[in-house]
């Protein structure tokens, strides 16, 4: 079991001990911390900043998601394109192979 510390990284405001018995998990935790330092010193401000101080409203949450999971689409689709040409690659190249034997 591993064991990681997560904390917000600006100033070491919020500081706990996590045991993962899952490194799939972990790594995860590890992405949602650095993506949240990231964030904070982009805009220097929190998630919770955000809300509780009233700069963004439910529709303004709604259209960001809505914009993360197209994104995300376009992701997937890239990513199963580059999957194709590698396979088509690795076709290519197997048929290459067999002709020098």
């Amino acid at each position: 079991m591993s064991s990681r510390e997560i904390y917000d990284g600006m100033d070491g405001v919020t500081t706990r001990t996590f045991k993962f018995r899952d490194p799939v998990v972990d790594n995860v935790c590890r992405e949602f911390v650095k993506r949240s330092d990231a964030g904070y010193k982009k805009y220097g401000q929190t998630l919770d900043d955000e809300r509780t101080l009233g700069m963004k409203n439910l529709q303004g949450y709604l259209k960001d998601v809505q914009e993360e999971l197209m994104d995300a689409i376009l992701y997937i689709q890239a990513a199963r394109e580059e999957l194709r040409d590698l396979s088509e690659e690795a076709l290519i190249q197997k048929f290459d192979d067999e002709e020098e034997i």
